[in-house]
């Protein structure tokens, strides 16, 4: 009985230094990874411009991004990315939540997708 007594402190008092000594180590940070930029399949609904030079686009996306057909607002910065674009288009587009708002970062025409068919 006493040599399992003295088995289970010494256990406890290795487990013990164990976690002090894993509290007083520095800790690690990850490093940051490159987001990998995700393309999202969409139609264009609408494009339009506000005052003060302001450009949007209104996407309207397809159910598999785990959303039932949903039309989002995004904000155009960069006025080149609509040159090819009109309503109607099949679009594949990157965005970002910035000052707010969804920014859009990249768009491109796509062929439509079919339905009952993979689309890449």
């Amino acid at each position: 009985m006493n040599r399992l007594r003295t088995a289970a402190t010494c256990t406890f008092a290795i487990i013990a230094m164990a976690g002090a000594s894993a509290e007083t180590a520095a800790p690690t940070t990850p490093e940051p990874q490159a987001a990998a930029t995700v393309f999202t399949r969409a139609r264009v609904a609408s494009l339009h411009e506000e005052a003060g030079n302001r450009s949007y686009i209104r996407l309207k996306l397809l159910p598999r991004s785990k959303l039932p057909f949903t039309t989002q607002i995004f904000r155009v910065r960069d006025r080149s990315l609509l040159t090819d674009l009109s309503e109607g288009a099949w679009v594949k587009f990157a965005s970002r939540h910035m000052d707010g708002e969804n920014v859009l970062t990249a768009i491109h025409v796509v062929p439509a997708c079919v339905r009952f068919q993979p689309c890449d």
